[in-house]
């Protein structure tokens, strides 16, 4: 007994003995993974995580590269800088977290948005700027960031779009060097143009997915006027490869495109301000298929007196609020938000085509694309009617807003100026926001629930002019046929004395 007594002690002191070493070694030697004590605690967030297809296979001793997009940058950026977007990741493929975070100077307007890498720096245990360089891109309203393997080496190449002052698209391209050289990031391409850019990717062997074998180079495409013409609708596509001798994306081939002959000075209208081209494309437009016939079950609806966007297709309908529209060369830049998820906003290149047609690129900051893999919206599409039956319908024949009392069997109906209203009944309130606003002719009201248990979105047709005495309310759906009234009795709103 005394034998176990003795082995027991042995081995208490044994445990507390190294439990105080480990203890000992955390405080002189702290992980690197763990924040330093002087960074700021970032808050809670919703992160999305995303993988570069070129690590997207299992191979031991590879390890996936998770980018995330958080809130803020890691370490101040100094006095006067604003965080644009960031990426954050292991982009050295070690524990250690590092970001690539987008900025600009508000001190500077006009400036150009810069990139810098912050890294953990294992001689002052802290994280700093390890590198810096500005982009071709101005606007920090229109950035995307991404990362894509372009030269097929499996190397980390940084994608910046955006446009600058002069409306012209950008996409500057950074590569990640191996780790020990002098600089963390060497620019391969700086492209602008008056047009679009996109990434024309390949299909790549099973080898280079398994990691066997080097890719095939992607190549970038702008296209762009071609100021060579007078006719201000065609344009050159011009296609830019890597070259390894270099180290840059060079131009490898010019094609000219002929564009539609229309008369000049419609054209220079149209073009000619935000609010005529807004004007132009107000209204319905169904997508044109790669074979040019138009698909009526997917459309786009612009609806600029409302500052509303509707995408539909696949039986599925999308509301995005129209936040800003920015001019540019042969079109605009529209940046929009989804009324329902505010946390998706989606940006929208639209160009002018000819006098029926448009040509639209879409990007969602959930799912950038600077890619030849187009967007389910990306495409060609074609007008609804004649271009002048789309222009939106004069403030004074429907106001979207109003200020009025309305008696119904299912309560009493209040529309308040500022956009609200309440229908009470029974003791019970409902309360949301409403629109009236004008589709071919028909006058409809939209209202938007704010109440999780009712309906988040109804659509009436209204007979009768809303200042009148009495208004009817036909339930009906908004589909690729126009408006279409469901099989629903109508809702009678009589007027209430007083309430204008």
């Amino acid at each position: 007994m005394s034998n176990m007594k003795g082995i027991f002690r042995i081995v208490t002191v044994a445990i507390f003995g190294f439990t105080a070493l480990g203890i000992g070694a955390l405080v002189l030697f702290p992980v690197p993974r763990t924040a330093p004590q002087d960074r700021a605690v970032p808050q809670n967030r919703v992160v999305i995580p995303r993988t570069l297809d070129a690590w997207a296979y299992d191979e031991p001793g590879l390890l996936e590269l998770a980018i995330r997009e958080p809130v803020s940058a890691m370490i101040p950026l100094g006095e006067g800088n604003v965080v644009v977007s960031v990426l954050e990741g292991n982009f050295y493929r070690n524990p250690v977290q590092e970001q690539v975070v987008a900025y600009r100077n508000l001190l500077a307007p006009g400036s150009p948005i810069n990139l810098t890498f912050i890294g953990y720096d294992a001689a002052s245990r802290t994280y700093r700027r390890l590198w810096s360089a500005p982009t071709a891109a101005t606007r920090p309203e229109t950035v995307t960031l991404d990362t894509q393997d372009l030269i097929g080496d499996r190397s980390v190449c940084v994608l910046l779009s955006g446009m600058n002052n002069a409306g012209e698209h950008t996409l500057t391209v950074f590569r990640m060097n191996p780790a020990g050289e002098q600089e963390p990031f060497t620019k391969i391409a700086d492209i602008r143009v008056d047009g679009s850019i996109t990434v024309r990717e390949v299909a790549r062997s099973q080898a280079y997915q398994m990691g066997l074998a080097v890719g095939q180079s992607f190549t970038i495409a702008a296209q762009g006027r071609d100021f060579d013409s007078n006719n201000i609708m065609d344009q050159v596509e011009i296609i830019y490869a890597y070259n390894p001798v270099t180290g840059f994306f060079e131009q490898r081939s010019r094609t000219r495109i002929a564009g539609a002959q229309i008369e000049q000075r419609r054209v220079r209208e149209i073009l000619g301000s935000v609010q005529s081209f807004e004007s132009f494309i107000a209204g319905l437009w169904f997508y044109v298929t790669p074979q040019g016939t138009i698909d009526r079950n997917q459309y786009i609806y612009f609806d600029p007196s409302n500052r509303q966007i509707i995408f539909f297709g696949d039986g599925t309908m999308q509301i995005f609020s129209w936040r800003n529209s920015i001019a540019a060369r042969g079109g605009l830049y529209i940046t929009s938000q989804n009324i329902s998820i505010a946390t998706i906003r989606r940006s929208i290149v639209v160009q002018l085509e000819s006098l029926e047609g448009i040509r639209i690129r879409t990007t969602e900051n959930l799912r950038p694309q600077f890619r030849v893999m187009a967007a389910p919206w990306d495409g060609s599409y074609r007008a609804a009617g004649r271009p002048e039956t789309l222009t939106p319908v004069p403030a004074a024949a429907v106001s979207a807003r109003i200020d009025a009392r309305y008696d119904s069997p299912i309560g009493r109906f209040h529309f308040f100026p500022c956009g609200s209203y309440e229908i009470h009944s029974g003791g019970t309130s409902r309360r949301g926001t409403y629109s009236f606003f004008s589709v071919n002719g028909a006058n409809l009201l939209e209202l938007r629930s704010s109440d999780p248990s009712g309906p988040a979105r109804e659509t009436f047709l209204v007979e009768g002019a809303h200042d009148a005495r009495h208004l009817s309310l036909h339930r009906v759906r908004l589909g690729a046929r126009g408006v279409e009234r469901l099989n629903e009795g109508a809702v009678s709103l009589t007027f209430v004395e007083g309430s204008l």
